[in-house]
């Protein structure tokens, strides 16, 4: 059995849990997310303030699906609640970003200015000008577009200079050194 398949999610109050056919629908203060299971194999239930994911059989492809759809499940409830958020700094001389309205202008070393428009659901802020905070319910979508916008500008192993996320490490290489 699935160790993370297995564990049942808690509801909190004010978050709502539906189960028609194959659509599971979760929604709560902060928005509505909907999610369609691909698997015959897998069920999802609510029973009494908890959801539980269930697989009808031990093939393969039902044991891989089985944590996945959990655990997809239980970010879109945790997300309805509290939104996800990832930052990402912007680092190099003269780098800086800025948003009006959805979109995120940043000026990362190139001849013109790199303009980036928000998904539906993803709020982008700059509390400074090298700071740039994505937020949304949804976990994936949060993601995926920071990764869009720091493939604006991969970090450039020498000097560290481009985007990089808060909490990532990043490793200087050593530069040439002169004859011995």
């Amino acid at each position: 059995m699935s160790r993370i398949g297995k564990l049942p999610i808690a509801i909190p109050a004010g978050v709502k849990v539906e189960v028609e056919g194959r659509t599971v629908t979760v929604s709560g203060p902060k928005g509505t997310l909907k999610r369609e299971l691909a698997s015959h194999n897998i069920d999802v239930a609510v029973e009494g303030g908890e959801v539980k994911v269930t697989r009808k059989n031990d093939e393969k492809e039902s044991r891989s699906l089985h944590g996945l759809y959990r655990q997809l499940i239980a970010d879109m409830v945790k997300g309805v609640e509290t939104p996800f958020t990832r930052t990402l700094i912007i680092q190099g001389v003269g780098y800086k970003a800025q948003v009006a309205g959805n979109k995120l202008t940043m000026n990362i070393g190139y001849s013109h200015p790199v303009d980036f428009v928000a998904p539906e659901g993803i709020t982008i802020t700059c509390p400074d000008i090298t700071t740039v905070v994505v937020t949304g319910i949804s976990k994936e979508l949060v993601g995926q577009t920071a990764a869009t916008i720091r493939s604006k500008r991969p970090v450039e192993p020498y000097h560290n200079y481009g985007l990089h996320y808060s909490d990532e490490v990043l490793v200087k290489k050593e530069g040439k050194t002169a004859g011995k």
